[in-house]
């Protein structure tokens, strides 16, 4: 169901003379934000009830402490077998096993769906690399232009900003080391990296210095090491906030030894890598068909199983074989070929929708080649959830239609971070929201419970 809130801000975007209809390209942007979003932002900001997305948000923070336990749970800590049951190659396994810990780092995007009912969980990031925490940016721009804030101050309208709650994290894991109370932390790029992810990587680093936080883009090439301590251009660095992927070491035969000052500062205790590569244990999306799997039943409570199942939809890792459905075993590949509409396969070390093959809009004849082609343990099959589509109104044209969201949540080792963040396309673009489809982003505002 649509909110209140949203259905009045449209109608009034849709009337003639709005006023609230180009409060976007009004709003007091930076000329940093701007050159990196210009036309990549959605008519308007989201919004959505409160205590829905704190509800969702609380049960995430409890999914996510179920995963950062799947070794202990199901290997007796073994996490080499882990690894092996999460389908790594030795050499990814070695570099994400190098340093693991009790308690790994929350820090984490988990992306869902809002199907009208309930949100559900399409793929957990638990990785330093999130994007939109910029995002807090738009709500400040917004609530600078008059008649939105108007519209905000009438339906008390909020927001959390994720970059504040990270920065918070980031203060307290620096304190031992900071020679100072801002903390300084290289965002730091693979080799010719920021090329590429410069002008996000700056909008990043504009919300952090709101936050109390200096931050300084590199790549990871650029680093000086003095006795264990990392320095970018002169200065001490006090955390590296890796936005290099394992994928970027392993393209290169010697990715592991441009690392290595990096890890030998973090083991030295001198400079922190936040986050640890062993948070790639935790991405992967083959934790999810861990975390779906009956088999594995017996290492959760009765209550940890029905907040798997409330909120992830079937998940299993695409392999030949019977799986538990409920009361019944069944192959799961010809599960796949007979529920070929129910269902979407994705690549297990994917992101942002990349690679996903959708079966509801995929001819029987490929989907049946597909399921034949692909690499057993390379993908998982999830159930699709179909969600709900939300009303945009044209600034231009005034015409109204309808765009499919991703909601994006934030946690830290604090809790919930926010939802500043939601991707969306037209709901006639496509069927996978993906970094092919060129999906918007925006911000979100929420809606106390008096209003909602």
């Amino acid at each position: 169901m649509i909110n209140d809130v949203t259905r009045q801000y449209v109608d009034e975007c849709a009337a003639d003379g709005s006023r609230l209809r180009d409060v976007l390209s009004r709003a007091p942007f930076s000329a940093t934000f701007q050159e990196a979003y210009r036309g990549k932002l959605i008519d308007r900001p989201w919004f959505a009830e409160q205590a829905r997305l704190e509800s969702f948000a609380a049960d995430l923070d409890t999914f996510m402490t179920l995963l950062l336990s799947l070794p202990r749970r199901l290997f007796d800590g073994d996490v080499g077998r882990y690894a092996q049951a999460l389908g790594l190659d030795e050499r990814r396994a070695r570099i994400m096993t190098y340093q693991t810990s009790e308690q790994p780092a929350r820090y984490a995007r988990p992306d869902a769906y809002d199907d009208g009912e309930s949100f559900k969980l399409l793929e957990f990031n638990i990785c330093s690399a999130l994007g939109g925490v910029d995002h807090g940016l738009i709500n400040r721009a917004l609530l600078a232009v008059d008649e939105f804030r108007a519209f905000a101050d009438q339906h008390r309208l909020g927001y959390v900003d994720p970059a504040e709650k990270a920065a918070a994290t980031l203060r307290r894991i620096a304190e031992p080391i900071a020679g100072g109370d801002r903390p300084v932390v290289a965002m730091v790029e693979w080799k010719d990296g920021l090329a590429h992810y410069a002008k996000r990587m700056r909008t990043f680093q504009e919300a952090m210095d709101l936050a109390g936080v200096d931050v300084r883009l590199a790549e990871v090439q650029q680093f000086v090491e003095k006795d264990n301590k990392l320095y970018l251009d002169g200065t001490p660095v006090d955390i590296v906030l890796r936005y290099f992927s394992v994928d970027d070491i392993c393209s290169q035969p010697d990715g592991e030894e441009l690392i290595r000052p990096i890890l030998r500062a973090n083991d030295a205790g001198r400079t922190v890598l936040y986050t640890p590569l062993e948070s790639y244990l935790y991405s992967n999306k083959a934790c999810l068909g861990l975390m779906s799997d009956p088999r594995w039943r017996d290492a959760f409570s009765a209550d940890e199983a029905g907040l798997v199942d409330r909120i992830l939809p079937f998940s299993r890792m695409l392999q030949p074989g019977p799986v538990r459905l409920g009361d019944d075993t069944v192959d799961l590949l010809d599960y796949c070929r007979a529920e070929r509409e129910r269902l979407i396969l994705k690549p297990r070390a994917g992101f942002g929708g990349t690679g996903a093959v959708a079966g509801w809009v995929t001819p029987e004849s490929d989907w049946q080649e597909t399921l034949t082609t692909i690499t057993p343990g390379t993908y998982i099959v999830q159930e699709r959830v179909v969600p709900q589509p939300e009303p945009v109104c044209d600034p231009e044209t005034g015409a109204v239609h309808d765009l499919i969201p991703v909601f994006c949540f934030f946690l830290t080792e604090n809790g919930y971070a926010g939802s500043s963040f939601v991707r969306a396309i037209r709901a006639d673009a496509g069927a996978v929201i993906s970094a092919e489809m060129k999906a918007r982003t925006t911000t979100l505002f929420t809606i106390p419970a008096a209003r909602a």
